[in-house]
């Protein structure tokens, strides 16, 4: 045995030896060598944060993929005149982050309402269903009975804390919903969106749950699109029973309330205000890129979102706050790189707004994406070329099979895509930089399909470190409610 020993003895030796010879490495002049050691202090500097958090800020990238994420980093740092590839968006500068697994109660692939409800509630549930348990079915009046589940907002207002919501599309769209919602259909955003049985059976349509909340659990600030919902035909609205829901809004809150519809009115509140209601538009909330043509007294989404704070920072329990970048997915829908890039750049300049405000030693703040799109991003284009360009090879642009060009980023279902025997156009020869040109597609479908992999998940303040590794969509709930020390304060379903 003892060769063998003495044999085991020598080979553990050898790399020790080898190790001592190796040659001065050019590494240490590298400039990538040089960003991966400041990076790693300054992760090495970050100490978990096992406080109870005071305020809770949730951002939802509306359909905001990895793939989207990445897009928009580039087209941000281009924008800039900066380094695209290298750049970073706000909300990739914090501490954490981790993977969602976003998939529904009942599909693969998600929609906007059961990710919120997932998110808000710690519930998975079916698609087209809000602020509901998976026993609940789609368009079903009477399954909403019972199966209702408490939101965070509920929970915050509830534990004596404001809550709001903020949004570039309808509020009573399917993810600022999820705040306060609980409906078997997400178009019934108002009155004359249900059908008459549904009304009969006693199903109140989503504007109305929002105005009738009971005081202790309504939200006190709302911020975005929608006014149609909320208003009488008489008064350019689409509500079929004549109801005033702003003037009703106004009137549960009382004092220290606002209802206002322009950013000048926005800007002008009054400084003991304590409760908001904003709708800048009778739909969704333009485009930016529309915004030099449709602005119309809009307010940005960083406006909304750092007047929504210092709002709710009045009450001295703390807040919770949704803030939606909507108009992600909607761009995505139309197989619209240009305007899904360009909100995404709105979505973190908002975030940026909001970190310079808040104190991360008091408020927890989560950056998510309720599911992805089928954007992808492939070919060889040469370092800073433009993002929304044709893709290239070795400089030169990359030739397909068919003899043309691709661009860089392409969808996988949407408008873009072939119809018939529609032969393929060549990118080469269109304005790619169009406000309305259409990503080409290997599908053709009337609105790009939601995609089914994971999301990201960005978070710092109080408790973030809990969102590591690959999560359940669910679980952000959890972590959120953990850190506002709410834990225990949610059943399954609540009675309605």
């Amino acid at each position: 045995m003892r060769p063998f020993v003495v044999a085991l003895v020598a080979s553990v030796a050898v790399p020790a030896i080898a190790l001592a010879q190796l040659p001065v490495s050019a590494s240490a002049s590298d400039p990538y060598y040089k960003a991966g050691e400041a990076a790693l202090a300054r992760q090495l500097a970050v100490v978990p944060n096992t406080g109870r958090a005071k305020n809770v800020i949730l951002f939802l990238g509306d359909g905001m993929g990895v793939s989207t994420v990445t897009a928009g980093r580039i087209y941000d740092g281009q924008l800039k005149g900066v380094d695209g590839e290298s750049n970073s968006l706000a909300f990739e500068k914090l501490s954490y982050a981790a993977l969602s697994k976003t998939y529904s109660h009942d599909t693969q692939v998600t929609d906007s309402a059961a990710g919120i409800t997932a998110i808000m509630t710690g519930v998975k549930t079916r698609n087209k269903i809000i602020g509901l348990t998976g026993a609940a079915i789609g368009e079903k009046c009477e399954t909403e009975k019972g199966n209702a589940v408490q939101t965070l907002a509920e929970l915050a207002k509830a534990n004596g804390k404001a809550a709001g919501a903020v949004t570039t599309t309808r509020v009573t769209h399917a993810t600022p919903a999820g705040a306060y919602a609980h409906t078997a259909y997400r178009d019934w955003e108002g009155d004359s969106d249900m059908p008459v049985e549904a009304l009969q059976a006693g199903c109140k349509d989503i504007a109305r749950q929002l105005v009738e909340a009971p005081d202790a659990l309504r939200l006190d600030v709302v911020m975005g699109g929608g006014r149609s919902r909320f208003l009488p035909e008489d008064k350019d609205g689409k509500r079929a029973d004549g109801r005033d829901l702003t003037a009703e809004w106004l009137k549960a809150e009382g004092t220290g309330s606002a209802y206002v519809t322009t950013v000048d009115q926005l800007k002008a509140l009054p400084a003991d205000t304590q409760h908001v209601l904003g709708l800048f538009a009778s739909e969704h909330l333009p485009y930016e890129v529309e915004r030099p043509v449709l602005e119309q007294g809009v307010p940005t989404l960083a406006e909304m979102a750092t007047t929504a704070v210092d709002v709710l920072s009045k009450n001295p329990n703390g807040y919770f706050l949704l803030v939606e970048g909507g108009k992600i997915d909607m761009g995505s829908h139309l197989g619209n790189a240009k305007r899904t890039l360009s909100e995404t750049v709105e979505f973190s300049k908002a975030i940026e707004a909001v970190l310079a405000k808040v104190d991360l030693k008091d408020t927890l703040v989560v950056v998510t994406a309720d599911h992805s799109h089928g954007l992808v991003i492939s070919g060889y284009a040469p370092r800073n070329s433009p993002i929304l360009g044709v893709s290239g090879n070795e400089g030169e642009p990359a030739i397909a099979a068919d003899g043309k060009t691709y661009t860089t980023l392409m969808f996988a279902t949407g408008p873009g895509g072939p119809l018939g025997s529609d032969t393929r156009a060549d990118p080469a020869k269109e304005d790619l930089d169009d406000v309305d040109y259409h990503q080409q597609a290997v599908v053709n479908l009337p609105s790009a399909a939601h995609a089914g992999e994971d999301v990201g998940v960005f978070a710092d303040g109080p408790q973030a470190y809990l969102l590591r590794g690959v999560v359940e969509e669910s679980y952000i709930f959890q972590v959120m409610r953990h850190a506002f020390g709410f834990d225990g304060a949610a059943p399954a379903g609540k009675k309605r």
